[in-house]
């Protein structure tokens, strides 16, 4: 038990301290490998709490997937954020206001929040049944019969989302020439090549 609390002490300082600095950080780059640095001290806290296949997924998707992409994105883009900023302090008393609304839920969540003395059994096991199974079992049977159809309705919601993103990237400009194929497959003689006769002595106009 004493590793256990060592390790979950150090894991959630970690991620405590990374996500800090994902928003402190001045070098944007730098906030994205924070971000990842908190995403594999949450992967190690979920490992402490039995649930392997989440930090699994954590790793494989939000860190391997995600924030790489994160990475490239703001690497490629070049972004000017010292002109982005420079707005800073008109939008600060929104957020202020903002930040205060999410402190005092914080403030009331913490204030009730109350342990049960069944709780550490039943992170183990995350569904009561007589054969044993393991966690990705599990997860599989909440998300599939349970949670079945708010399953979908994200996957629509994510569906939604990668459409938009790609109708809004595909702005067609007028000043961009672009690849017609059927206007290529269906070219002719008459409409690839012009047979001009030039009189002797006599150039193209």
């Amino acid at each position: 038990m004493i590793i256990n609390a060592i390790f979950f002490y150090l894991f959630a300082g970690m991620t405590v301290a990374s996500a800090v600095m994902v928003v402190t950080a001045k070098n944007p780059v730098h906030s994205v490998l924070f971000l990842i640095l908190a995403f594999v001290n949450a992967a190690g806290l979920f490992v402490l709490l039995g649930a392997e296949f989440l930090a699994m997924i954590l790793i494989v998707v939000y860190v391997g997937a995600v924030a790489v992409l994160f990475l490239f994105v703001v690497m490629m883009l070049d972004v000017d954020f010292s002109e982005m900023r420079q707005g800073f302090l008109n939008y600060l008393p929104v957020g202020a206001l903002v930040g205060a609304v999410l402190l005092a839920e914080l403030l009331v969540v913490v204030g009730a929040w109350a342990i049960g003395p069944e709780v550490a059994k039943a992170i183990t096991a995350p569904i009561p049944s007589p054969s044993a199974i393991n966690n990705t079992q599990a997860l599989g049977l909440v998300l599939y019969t349970r949670y079945v159809y708010y399953f979908q309705a994200a996957g629509v919601i994510l569906l939604v989302a990668m459409i938009g993103a790609i109708v809004m990237t595909l702005q067609h400009k007028p000043n961009v020439r672009r690849q017609n194929i059927a206007e290529q497959v269906a070219r002719g003689r008459a409409s690839a090549i012009e047979v001009v006769k030039v009189k002797s002595g006599q150039g193209l106009s």
